[in-house]
């Protein structure tokens, strides 16, 4: 007889439909409300830079590239044109003061000089001939005026003479009248004769002073056109080393061209370049410090310039205790110019990530060391070596410095 088989609820087909929903419930659940949603990207850890977070001492400073400057430069312009005649030194001497090191020639200005000289001559004979006849003048007036008083006397005595012969009865009336009307005009021709000799006195003194005013105004431009002269040689203004001389025999240059100069040896000075970020913060006395030949030398700012081109301004810096020595005009060096006071400070080092990220936010590594994460932070200041971080990091984290240029947006970097 047939048993009837009861049907098994919990059939293997059934577990398995059962468990596989299960399981699928289970991963939707977690997707839902555990998984780890946010955007990856798998990464080679070889070509990255990760970074250590330290706590250290932050110097405010920029790095900048001086080049060796003489301590003073002094131009060498014409003072008058011409053109070269002589070249008597070249450029890379040594020079003393007073050296002769161009010799220009000036026709017009030598034209000038032999011109003015013929006047001075020419004035020199006039007065010379005015004295003389002033001189003679005066010496006829003297002689007149003495025939004058001999005439004068002897009317007188006629006069007089007459005067008692006239009361006595002795001579007519028109015998009298006459010797004195003689001496009337004697007398009278006294006074003219007297005036016209103080007329010819002061006239005299007049013309002389002249004449003298004349040739002394032409003696004082006659020796400034020789002094002209002289300025087409060309001499050094100081001791020195004359680093440069633009111009060749034959060459033309004018009044007040620069034609070179001359470095005083005595000391160096640096000039450097400073991006127009910093030109705000740069002042007068802000100190630095140079390495040369493996050591450091103190330095401080004696100038800026404020005129900024292509995005630089330059400035000045001399060596506060001594020079290094074997430096030359010309060489470069680096220099670590300080902005503010060293503070304690967490630190990360510079890199490539700060161009993408604005400092914003960093890459931090986790503790297993397989993934990194997008953590937001807070930059402050920056030397050439780190950057101080205020918020978002702690010392001892790992971070990515380098490069986040083919990270795209993605949140978590694995590797």
């Amino acid at each position: 007889m047939d048993k009837k088989l009861e049907k098994k609820f919990w059939t293997l087909k059934k577990i398995g439909w059962i468990g596989g929903g299960v399981l699928i419930a289970g991963l939707l659940v977690f997707q839902l409300g555990f998984a780890d949603k946010r955007s990856k990207l798998n990464v080679d850890k070889e070509k990255i830079t990760i970074s250590t977070v330290t706590e250290g001492v932050f110097d405010e400073f920029i790095a900048v590239s001086g080049v060796v400057n003489p301590i003073k430069t002094y131009r060498i312009d014409a003072i008058e044109g011409g053109y070269v005649k002589e070249k008597v030194i070249e450029g890379g001497n040594t020079v003393k003061q007073g050296d002769v090191i161009l010799k220009l020639e000036n026709n017009r200005l030598q034209m000038e000089f032999v011109q003015q000289e013929t006047e001075i001559n020419r004035l020199i004979n006039d007065l010379q001939n005015t004295r003389l006849k002033l001189k003679t003048d005066k010496f006829g007036l003297r002689s007149t005026l003495n025939e004058v008083n001999f005439q004068l006397e002897q009317a007188r005595d006629n006069n007089d003479r007459n005067e008692k012969l006239y009361k006595g009865k002795v001579i007519s009336e028109q015998e009298y009248l006459k010797t004195k009307r003689e001496y009337e005009r004697l007398t009278n021709l006294k006074g003219i004769d007297i005036e016209s000799e103080s007329y010819q006195n002061e006239n005299s003194s007049i013309q002389v002073h002249q004449l003298e005013g004349t040739l002394q105004h032409s003696q004082k431009n006659l020796q400034l056109m020789k002094e002209n002269l002289e300025n087409l040689v060309v001499r050094a203004p100081v001791s020195g080393l004359l680093s440069s001389i633009e111009t060749e025999v034959g060459s033309s240059i004018t009044a007040g061209q620069n034609i070179g100069q001359i470095d005083d040896l005595n000391g160096f000075k640096m000039r450097a370049d400073v991006d127009e970020h910093y030109i705000n913060r740069i002042f007068v006395g802000l100190k630095g410090t140079m390495e040369f030949s493996d050591q450091n030398y103190s330095m401080t700012i004696s100038k800026v310039y404020p005129e900024v081109r292509s995005g630089k301004f330059e400035v000045d810096m001399v060596f506060t205790t001594k020079t290094p020595d074997g430096i030359k005009r010309g060489q470069s060096a680096s220099i670590r110019m300080e902005l503010g006071k060293s503070s304690k400070a967490i630190l990360i080092p510079v890199g490539g990530f700060f161009s993408e990220t604005g400092g914003n936010w960093i890459y931090v590594v986790d503790a297993t060391g397989k993934k990194a994460v997008k953590r937001n932070i807070t930059v402050g200041m920056r030397n050439p070596e780190f950057y101080e971080v205020t918020n978002g990091l702690k010392p001892g984290e790992k971070v990515i410095t380098s490069s986040y240029e083919n990270f795209g947006k993605n949140e978590v970097l694995e590797f």
